[in-house]
């Protein structure tokens, strides 16, 4: 007799007529106008407090880029206060439908990158806070960027309700759309870049020529676009530029007693990365020669966390493989949720981004090693530059921005249909579009607590509380 499988973590082990059942249920418990809610109270900490805690587990002298990059603007600083809005959206009211989240769905971390086919494709590309939860607290952060977003565009007030109601009802629909599908189709299910270059000509004039332009741009970013970027040949030797702190080579960091270690970090890098590979991948992988490793920034959010690039080589000098490998912190969903079961959050990282994008990259992978510093992290491995490139959302006029948060509405339900009970989710969004408004006024109303919050920063850097850096170059 076979063994029966154990059920899936938020899977309810009942017939689909059972759990569209417990999604009208819900909606009945949770009405959907609960979800506009939002309201600071005496309790929220400070934004600025939640910043400066933050920096006590980065690299100091990276701390300041990320607070210039954050007062930049109001749609810079939402991108930034992942861990604030996380917070907030503990307070806010959920149906319990859970699922894989992203974590931290804004609108510049969905973008177009390469499958292992080589195809470029739209999807979600960023996966340092995923962690199972409710489903509403992706929807309202994708919901809130397209709000701020529309806001520093200078967009009016009905063009930009108009883009979030837009990108809500998306999510919906698709939800509807997913939840009609057998289990096969729904895990197949792509957007490819060109798809979603004639969504926004359909939409707009000018918005079809922008993701036109970001799929060449995307066509050469790739390895060999790194390798020409970022890579200095000299004396026959590969090796990293040096441009701080931006882009650092590793022996301008360590000190002499670092040094000592250098070889052997590296070599229980390689080692754990290895074995964390599929073993045809392991195999590829193994063809490299390791040769250098450099620090480099990246993001806004992410800055200050500690963030290597490898070069490998193959055959030879027009061979390269660059590798990222980005430090794995604990999700800043985990307070308010369950913990990660994995050992490792880099493997939090990489598994929840298995779950949920479109096609992963092969070369995924995490590590968990104690460094030159003598502290022990938490890491995992991408390929760098992909074929990856996001849209500008600067250069969308209000048609494109709806046009575009569109696809990420669907592209947010399909990573949400693949772990949760997709029946169910369908069943509580409904076929009205009271949920969609709902979120809306969510949207609209935190957009002005993250002006609040914005200026906050701005402030604190004024008046000395904080630093900040305006290198960005």
């Amino acid at each position: 007799m076979a063994t029966a499988l154990p059920n899936a973590e938020y899977l309810p082990e009942m017939p689909v007529r059972e759990r569209i059942a417990r999604g009208e249920e819900l909606a009945r418990q949770v009405p959907h106008e609960l979800h506009a809610s939002w309201a600071e109270d005496g309790s929220r900490e400070e934004t600025v407090a939640i910043l400066e805690q933050q920096a006590t587990v980065r690299v100091p002298e990276l701390v300041p880029i990320r607070h210039a990059r954050m007062a930049s603007s109001a749609f810079a600083h939402f991108r930034g206060a992942a861990a604030v809005m996380a917070a907030d959206l503990a307070t806010t009211p959920t149906a319990g439908l859970q699922a894989q989240l992203c974590g931290d769905a804004h609108l510049l971390n969905f973008g177009i990158f390469a499958t292992p086919e080589r195809g470029l494709v739209f999807g979600l590309n960023d996966f340092d806070e995923t962690l199972p939860g409710p489903i509403e607290w992706d929807v309202k952060r994708l919901a809130a960027s397209v709000e701020v977003a529309a806001r520093d565009l200078g967009f009016t007030d009905r063009e930009r309700k108009t883009a979030v109601v837009a990108t809500v009802r998306a999510y919906r629909e698709a939800m509807a759309e997913f939840a009609d599908e057998g289990e096969l189709d729904l895990w197949h299910h792509r957007l490819p870049s060109q798809a979603l270059e004639e969504r926004l000509r359909a939409a707009a004039k000018g918005a079809g020529k922008e993701v036109d332009r970001k799929v060449r741009k995307a066509l050469h970013k790739d390895h060999l676009h790194a390798f020409d970027r970022l890579i200095d040949c000299e004396d026959g030797e590969s090796r990293f530029i040096s441009q701080p702190p931006l882009i650092v080579p590793v022996e301008e960091l360590l000190d002499e007693e670092q040094r000592g270690r250098y070889t052997e970090v590296v070599q229980e890098f390689l080692r754990q990365y290895r074995n964390c590979l599929q073993p045809h991948t392991r195999t590829m992988i193994e063809r490299y020669r390791f040769m250098h490793v450099a620090r480099k920034v990246v993001g806004v959010g992410s800055v200050g966390t500690r963030c290597w690039v490898i070069l490998m080589l193959g055959r030879d000098e027009s061979d390269p493989l660059l590798l990222q490998l980005k430090e794995a912190m604990p999700s800043v969903l985990e307070p308010y949720l369950a913990p990660t079961p994995y050992e490792c959050q880099g493997r939090r990282v990489v598994e929840g981004q298995r779950l949920m994008q479109t096609s992963a990259d092969q070369l995924l992978g995490w590590y968990q090693l104690t460094e030159w510093d003598g502290l022990e992290h938490d890491f995992y491995a991408r390929q760098l530059w992909d074929g990856k490139a996001s849209v500008d959302v600067s250069r969308l006029s209000a048609v494109g921005l709806r046009s575009y948060g569109e696809a990420c509405g669907w592209t947010l339900a399909r990573g949400h249909a693949r772990s949760g009970d997709r029946f169910a989710m369908a069943a509580y969004l409904g076929d009205s579009d009271f949920f969609d408004h709902a979120i809306a006024e969510f949207a609209d109303r935190y957009a002005d607590t993250n002006a609040d919050d914005h200026a906050s920063l701005v402030r604190a850097i004024a008046e000395g509380r904080i630093a900040a850096s305006e290198t960005d170059t």
